[in-house]
């Protein structure tokens, strides 16, 4: 069983550092000015994403705190 774990271990570190390469290696070379192109506009799409979702959740504990305060 230990290994087991030992093995879950080794893939959540190496999904952790492909999800660094694949959202951080962007995002500097977009911060320092390099990003070209597809880059540029997926990092785009990233940023404004993470902005809707962002919107969503204040919507989403603006009605919730609303509710509560209702009952």
């Amino acid at each position: 069983m230990k290994e087991a774990t030992d093995v879950l271990k080794i893939v959540g570190i190496v999904l952790l550092a492909l999800f660094v390469l694949a959202v951080g290696v962007p995002v500097v070379l977009a911060a320092a000015g390099v990003a070209l192109g597809l880059l540029g506009m997926l990092i785009g799409l990233a940023i404004a994403l993470i902005k809707i979702a962002i919107v969503v959740a204040i919507i989403y504990l603006i009605v919730v705190g609303i509710r509560a305060v209702l009952r």
